[in-house]
C-alpha cells in the first residue's frame, strides 16, 4: 500500500519520538537534557546497564552507541512490535488520531464495515468474560482452576464463557442496538434451519477469544463443557474478518516475543499455547483446529525463522507433523525453514508443563530435531527394507518428495543428508573383534586401545589424493558434456564426492544446473576444480574431444574410484582383524591381508604401466594417449582431404 505525499511528514509531526520510545524504556534523567530534546537510556535492543541509546527529539532520529542501531518513529515500532511497515505506520496513526488513508472508496467501506464487526466482537468477547464470573459459569471456572489457568490467566487470555441458552448473547448485543444481521455476519449467531428468531452459536462452552496480528477481536473458540457434546472445540466460522487459514491464535503477544530474542513454538490447541506462555514460551502459538496451511507457514516465518512444530506424541499428532512436512518443502529457502518436537506418547504441552514441569519442555525444545530427520522417519517407518527391490522403492519415494524442494542449494544438502541416513541405516554391522592377551588360560579380554595401522592411515591418506583427481576429472568432463549426465547419473549418485567444492558441484549437476552453475557455486571453488591441473590435460579436454572419448572417460574414472575405495576398505579391515586374533585364525587373516595388499599393490603397478610421464610431470594414460591421437589423425586427414 503507497502513502500519500506528506501523510509520514504529518504523523511524524504529530507524535514526537521521545513519545514514542518512552513508552519502551526509562530516560536516565542524569544524562538527559529534555528541555533540549536530548534523551538518553539503555538501549532496548540489546542489554546493558548504561545509557548508550540516543534520541534527538528535535531531528526524530535515534542511535545506539553500542549496537549501533538507528531510525525513526517508524522503524522503531517496527523493530520493537515486529511488525511490518505498513503496521507500524498503522499503529502511529492510531496514536495520532489519524486515519489511514484508504486505497479507494470502496475499499474504505470494506475497512468500515470489518471495524464494524470488530466491535461487535469485542463486545462479545466482554458479555463472555462476564459471564465467567457468574454461578453458571462455576463448573466452568472449576475446570479452568483445575488445568493451572487461574485468574490472572484467565484475564490475560480474555477467557469467557457462554452459558447455555440459545439468545443470551443475541439479546445482549440486541439491547445495545447491533443489528442482528452483524450478529450474524460475525459468526457469532445462526439462522435456524426453518423459520425463527436467530440463536446463538456458542452455548455451553468456555470461550477463547482469536486475536489478529493487531490485537483486534476477530473470532472465537469455545470448549464444551457437555462430554456429550458433538464437538469438544468449536470455531467461529468463516468471516469478512476471520480467515481461519490465514489466522493465528496468538499471534500478536507471539510476534512480539520473538522480537524479543525467543523461539517461536507451534502447539495444537488454545489451552496449549496457554500453558507455554505461562511457563515463559511467550512466543507461542496455534492453527485453530486445522492442518497448518501455506499460508500459516508463511505468517509464522514472518514471526520468526525457524518455528519448532510441538506436537502430541499421539499417531494423529505425528501424522499432522508428516502432513506438514509436504506444505513446507516447497517453501523452504536458505534461513527459512523448520523443526519438529514429538512430545511422550500420550503427553501434549499442557500435560508435560504441568506433569513434569517448565524444564522439560525446554529440554525437548532444545532437541527440536530438523525437518530432514522426519521424513526420513516418514518414508522408512513401519517398512522392512530387507531387499534390493523394496530399498529402491525407498529411494523413488525420497526423490519424489525432494523434488518439491525449489531451491538447488537446499535440495543438494537435503540430498546429502538422506544419503548419509541411508548409509547409516544400511550399512552392515561392524564385525568386532575383541583382543586377547596371548599366553593366559581361557579368552580374557586385554584393556588396551587398538591404534590404527601406520600403513593403513598412509594409503588412506594417499587415495584421498588420487580421488580428488579423479572426482575432479569427472565433475570437469560432465560439466563439458552435460548431455552424459543422465547416462551417468547411477554412477554419479553411487560415489562420495569428498574434496571442498565437489560434493556442491556434484549436487548441482544431479539437479540439472549444469548451464548456471556458477549462478549457485563459489566462483573460486569451481575454478579450482576445471583449473585442476591434471583435470587440463585430461583427454575430455582437448580440443576435438568427442562424445565417446568422454564416455569412456568417465567409464573407466568411476570404475577405477569404486575399486580404489573398495580394495582400501578391505585392507584397512583385514588390519583391523588381524590385530583382534591370537589362535590359529591369525595366519589365515595374515595370509588374507597380505592377498588384498598385494591386489592393491600390483593396481597401482598396472596404472604405472600404463601410464607415462608428461613434461609438466603429471602421469597421462598411454592407451588415451593413442586413442586420442588415432582420433586427432582421423580428424587431420579429413581435414586435408577437405
Amino acid at each position: 500500500m503507497s502513502l500519500p505525499p506528506g501523510f509520514l511528514d504529518e504523523l511524524k509531526q504529530r507524535l514526537s519520538l521521545s513519545a514514542v520510545v518512552g513508552k519502551k524504556l526509562t530516560w536516565d534523567p542524569r544524562k538527559s537534557n529534555m528541555g533540549k530534546g536530548d534523551f538518553w537510556a539503555p538501549c532496548p535492543f540489546h542489554q546493558e546497564k548504561t545509557a548508550s541509546f540516543h534520541v534527538d527529539d528535535r531531528q526524530g532520529f535515534y542511535y545506539c552507541f553500542g549496537c549501533h542501531a538507528k531510525g525513526d518513529a517508524v522503524s522503531f515500532v517496527k523493530e520493537t512490535e515486529n511488525v511490518s511497515f505498513i503496521e507500524a505506520v498503522e499503529i502511529l496513526a492510531r496514536d495520532a488520531g489519524m486515519t489511514m488513508p484508504a486505497r479507494d472508496p470502496k475499499a474504505q467501506e470494506q475497512q468500515d464495515h470489518r471495524s464494524q464487526l470488530a466491535e461487535v466482537m469485542e463486545q462479545a468477547v466482554q458479555f463472555y468474560r462476564l459471564q465467567l464470573k457468574t454461578a453458571a459459569a462455576a463448573e466452568a471456572r472449576a475446570y479452568l482452576e483445575k488445568r493451572g489457568l487461574g485468574e490472572k490467566t484467565q484475564a490475560r487470555f480474555d477467557m469467557g464463557f457462554a452459558p447455555d441458552s440459545r439468545h443470551a448473547l443475541t439479546n445482549a448485543l440486541k439491547a445495545k442496538g447491533v443489528k442482528p444481521d452483524l450478529i450474524r455476519e460475525a459468526g457469532l449467531s445462526a439462522e435456524p434451519e426453518g423459520c425463527g428468531e436467530d440463536y446463538d452459536r456458542f452455548r455451553g462452552r468456555i470461550i477463547f477469544p482469536i486475536r489478529d496480528a493487531r490485537g483486534r477481536a476477530i473470532a472465537l473458540g469455545g470448549r464444551a463443557m457437555d462430554p456429550n457434546a458433538r464437538a469438544k472445540y468449536l470455531n467461529s466460522p468463516e468471516t469478512p474478518l476471520f480467515d481461519k487459514g490465514r489466522s493465528l491464535y496468538n499471534h500478536g503477544p507471539a510476534r512480539e516475543a520473538a522480537g524479543k530474542g525467543q523461539q517461536l513454538v507451534v502447539a495444537e490447541g488454545y489451552v496449549d499455547v496457554i500453558a507455554l506462555v505461562e511457563a515463559g514460551f511467550e512466543a507461542a502459538v496455534a492453527p485453530l483446529g486445522t492442518a497448518i496451511t501455506e499460508d500459516q507457514l508463511r505468517l509464522m516465518w514472518r514471526i520468526h525463522a525457524e518455528p519448532v512444530i510441538a506436537l502430541d506424541g499421539d499417531k494423529a499428532g505425528i501424522r499432522a507433523a508428516m502432513r506438514v512436512i509436504d506444505v513446507a518443502l516447497p517453501l523452504i529457502e536458505a534461513g527459512q525453514s523448520l523443526r519438529f518436537v514429538i512430545l511422550p506418547e500420550g503427553l501434549d504441552p499442557d500435560d508435560l508443563i504441568r506433569q513434569r514441569g517448565r524444564q522439560a519442555m525446554a529440554d525437548l525444545l532444545a532437541q527440536a530435531r530438523p525437518m530432514v530427520d522426519l521424513l526420513w522417519q516418514r518414508e522408512t517407518e513401519g517398512k522392512v527394507l530387507d531387499s534390493p527391490e523394496r530399498r529402491a522403492a525407498l529411494d523413488k519415494d525420497l526423490r519424489a518428495a525432494l523434488s518439491k524442494i525449489k531451491d538447488p542449494s537446499i535440495k543438494g544438502h537435503y540430498e546429502a543428508a538422506i544419503r548419509q541416513l541411508r548409509q547409516t541405516a544400511f550399512a552392515p554391522p561392524p564385525r568386532v573383534f575383541t583382543p586377547f592377551v596371548k599366553g593366559q588360560k581361557g579368552r580374557k579380554p586385554d584393556p588396551a586401545v587398538l591404534p590404527a595401522k601406520a600403513s593403513t592411515l598412509a594409503l588412506q591418506s594417499a587415495e584421498g589424493v588420487e580421488d580428488h583427481v579423479r572426482e575432479a576429472v569427472i565433475l570437469a568432463t560432465l560439466l563439458k558434456f552435460p548431455a552424459l549426465i543422465g547416462e551417468f547419473e547411477p554412477d554419479l549418485e553411487r560415489q562420495d564426492f569428498t574434496a571442498p567444492g565437489h560434493a556442491v558441484l556434484r549436487q548441482l549437476l544431479l539437479a540439472g544446473h549444469a548451464a548456471d552453475v556458477g549462478a549457485h557455486m563459489d566462483q573460486a571453488a569451481l575454478d579450482r576444480i576445471l583449473n585442476h591441473r591434471h583435470v587440463l590435460i585430461a583427454p575430455t579436454m582437448r580440443p576435438g574431444a568427442t562424445d565417446e572419448i568422454a564416455r569412456l572417460t568417465l567409464t573407466e574414472e568411476f570404475a577405477k574410484l569404486s575399486a580404489r575405495r573398495g580394495y582400501l576398505r578391505e585392507i584397512h579391515e583385514a588390519e583391523h582383524d588381524i590385530e583382534g586374533l591370537s589362535d590359529e585364525g591369525l595366519t589365515w587373516r595374515v595370509t588374507e591381508a597380505a592377498k588384498a595388499r598385494e591386489k592393491a599393490e600390483r593396481a597401482d603397478q598396472g596404472d604405472k604401466t600404463h601410464y607415462e610421464t608428461a613434461e609438466n610431470g603429471a602421469q597421462v594414460s598411454r592407451t588415451e594417449k593413442d586413442r586420442a591421437a588415432e582420433v586427432f589423425g582421423a580428424v587431420r586427414f579429413e581435414k586435408g582431404r577437405g
